[in-house]
């Protein structure tokens, strides 16, 4: 159970219905229950959303851009963060055999080079901080500069993401499978 109340539309004060027209027209309906949450601080969430928004707007391709985001999930075990990039990666190109494997892409073949050291990067800084010189390196030799700076704010911004969904307790919608069902 969340710990703070889903903020619906029907409950909110009138001053926040452009924010949640906003949501509904840039986001999936029913809205996300991150979203019902955060809607409790209307200013951050307005920014929290053109931030997100300016993510997915990169120069860095969705389909390593949704396989960082799965590795951090799967790194900090965010249900939510897994179970709502799932569907993500596969709009990106990635297929059912590939999600399944992302906890275990150092040992896969399903995953190149480049792909490989994506994941590696976003599994290192989400549970070091820091990452290696190799393990930048390795990501350098496939990614202009801009990408690797779109792939840092990527992967800072899911992992901000999973602490904030951790610390209120997000509960994951119904109609999303849990990633971790024994957890």
């Amino acid at each position: 159970m969340a710990r703070v109340p889903y903020l619906r539309r029907e409950d909110a004060d009138e001053s926040l219905k452009p924010l949640y027209d906003r949501l509904e027209t840039e986001r999936k309906v029913p809205t996300a229950n991150i979203f019902l949450a955060l809607a409790h601080a209307p200013t951050q969430l307005d920014a929290f959303l053109t931030y997100a928004n300016s993510l997915r707007a990169a120069d860095l391709s969705p389909r390593l851009r949704e396989l960082a985001i799965l590795t951090v999930g799967h790194a900090t075990r965010s249900a939510y963060e897994v179970g709502h990039h799932q569907s993500h990666g596969l709009k990106a190109g990635l297929t059912e055999e590939q999600l399944a494997t992302v906890p275990d892409f150092e040992s896969s073949d399903l995953f190149d080079e480049t792909e490989k050291a994506v994941m590696r990067l976003a599994r290192e800084s989400t549970l070091q901080v820091d990452v290696s010189e190799e393990t930048w390196r390795a990501a350098a030799e496939h990614l202009t500069d801009r990408q690797l700076v779109e792939l840092s704010l990527s992967v800072a911004w899911y992992n901000s993401g999973v602490r904030i969904m951790g610390l209120l307790d997000i509960d994951l919608e119904d109609n999303y499978p849990s990633p971790f069902p024994n957890s």
